[in-house]
């Protein structure tokens, strides 16, 4: 059972918090930009929202998810109440506070820098201080997760770790592997400028350094969503996981595979060979194979709870599925978006392919696809499966959550599809307005138009979310009963060290870690004449 539900209700409600305000942002972004609105603003006034929107959506927000979420399968998996709770309060108010130090120079245009930082941009150092705060927060969680691992299999020797922990604790390792990329770029590279002891910035370094973090965080926000797909979808259809083992390879598979693909962002930067290059490339091909993996089991489970209801046929069971169910609706519109964003991502992954598309709105439309699409949609899943247990009070709003989750599948296709087309068109991202009276962009205009209208339905879309959420605090009181996860068709008893541990996956995400950026890392910190001045980003400078 849940114990410490203030806990976790804590972190999901600030996650949620963070998330409306930013979700207001890039509605504002899109509409401001597009046709819709004749431009009247100071550009400055755009970076300062993107960047405060894709700090929240990308550091603080999924952060918070993944840490309540965590606690909550620590407590509900292991069926003992959380080690370090006073650890976890200390971790959570280092986000929210690293959140609101982050965002006030954010606010005064101090550090319009975007969450990618782009050195040679340098901002005010209290952004990166909390950016800083935020990851160290999340270290905590961290080590709490690999804590109350250890401490159960010790407890409880030769048994198989239930695959919410199991599955919760790789995504922690990888987070916290990941993250140090990041970490090292800000404390060794940005830091000393921004607080004014260096006056140049090795921009190469620092943008390898930030490889290391930037599609391997993506991992992290998916994980969650995996989880959800295997111990959440099938409990919540009535019927069983098709395979715990295969789960268990998914989850490794993240933790060996994501870590060394960074690179693939770096195409187009002089400063990495080819050669390395080419490594990363095939790694992100790799990284396909849980997913593809996931998607099988998924499909099976659902038809093992088809067969169960009654469901009959070659493809007739698909219709005998439970869709009114809102965890049935978001696991599958999630899966969809998920196919869709994999299939950009396989151009971008290319070396050749993606020289056609770097930097085009094409990208734009690929990271919201998978992050706003298909695993924000999960995210509101697991709110809507766990709201119950955190305030013993009845969820009932089916129709509502319905129309919400179809809401934000169709906001998020009227979004990014038409960013798709313009990219291969050649439009630039990052760019805070257009001239559609050029007759070179006025064909685009359409298509931004639509991406606007679907940020709209998208902004309400999440308001509905957080009106379910709310009206669920206040509804008839119930008891929920003990939070249980989904069964295997086949519970294991007994399973091999190397799917119940992670000795042998630590050192492999460690060593293809070093393998795959040693050189490079190496190479650019003996060059001397890599360093450029750093251009300050900031009012009044």
């Amino acid at each position: 059972m849940l114990i410490n539900k203030r806990l976790i209700a804590a972190h999901f409600w600030l996650a949620f918090i963070v998330f409306g305000v930013a979700l207001v942002l890039g509605a504002w972004q899109m509409f401001v930009r597009s046709p819709l609105n004749a431009w009247h603003f100071n550009p400055e006034f755009y970076y300062r929202s993107v960047t405060a929107h894709g700090s929240a959506m990308g550091y603080v927000f999924p952060t918070l998810i993944a840490m309540g979420f965590g606690y909550a399968i620590t407590e509900a998996s292991l069926e003992k109440e959380l080690v370090g709770r006073r650890w976890a309060w200390v971790g959570f108010f280092l986000v929210a506070v690293g959140a609101v130090v982050a965002m006030i120079p954010v606010s005064l245009g101090l550090a319009s820098v975007l969450y990618t930082f782009y050195p040679p941009m340098v901002g005010n150092p209290f952004y990166y201080i909390g950016v800083v705060m935020v990851v160290v927060g999340s270290w905590i969680w961290v080590a709490l997760m690999v804590t109350n691992f250890v401490i159960w299999k010790r407890e409880n020797p030769g048994k198989p770790v239930p695959l919410a922990m199991y599955a919760n604790v790789a995504g922690s390792l990888l987070w916290g592997w990941t993250a140090v990329g990041a970490a090292l770029e800000i404390l060794f590279q940005i830091l000393p400028v921004a607080l004014g002891l260096k006056s140049t910035i090795d921009a190469g370094l620092a943008r390898v350094f930030f490889s290391w973090t930037l599609h391997a965080i993506v991992y992290f926000w998916l994980i969650p969503t995996y989880i959800a797909y295997y111990t959440i979808f099938p409990r919540a259809i009535g019927g069983r996981l098709f395979s715990d083992a295969m789960a268990r390879i998914s989850f490794i598979l993240f933790v060996v595979v994501a870590m060394p693909i960074g690179v693939h962002h770096l195409f187009a930067d002089p400063q990495v060979g080819a050669g390395f290059k080419f490594m990363h490339s095939v790694f992100t091909g790799l990284v396909a194979l849980p997913t593809l993996l996931t998607v099988f089991t998924i499909c099976a489970s659902a038809e093992i709870a088809s067969r169960l209801r009654g469901g009959r046929g070659a493809f007739g069971w698909i219709g005998a599925l439970p869709w009114s169910n809102p965890i049935m609706l978001a696991t599958a519109l999630s899966l969809v978006m998920l196919g869709f964003g994999g299939a950009g991502g396989l151009i971008n992954m290319s070396y050749q392919l993606d020289a056609t598309v770097h930097n085009t709105q094409w990208i734009t439309g690929h990271f919201h696809l998978i992050f706003g699409g298909a695993i924000v949609i999960m995210y509101f899943a697991i709110a809507y499966d766990l709201w119950p247990h955190l305030t013993d009070r009845a969820l009932d709003s089916f129709g509502l959550m319905r129309t919400q989750l179809w809401l934000w599948f169709i906001g998020m296709i009227v979004t990014t599809f038409p960013w798709h087309y313009v990219g291969i068109l050649g439009m630039p991202r990052r760019m805070a307005y257009y001239d559609y009276a050029n007759a070179a962009i006025s064909p685009q205009a359409l298509s931004v138009t639509m991406s606007a209208v679907g940020g709209f339905i998208l902004l309400l879309s999440g308001l509905l979310f957080l009106l379910v959420l709310i009206r669920g605090q206040f509804g008839a009181r119930g008891e929920a009963g003990a939070y249980r996860f989904a069964v295997p068709l086949h519970m294991p008893t007994r399973i091999p060290v190397a799917l119940n541990s992670f000795g042998l996956w630590l050192a492999l995400m460690v060593g293809l870690t070093v393998v795959n950026y040693g050189f490079p890392i190496a190479q650019l910190m003996a060059l001397n004449e890599t360093s450029v001045p750093a251009v300050y980003v900031g009012a009044g400078r």
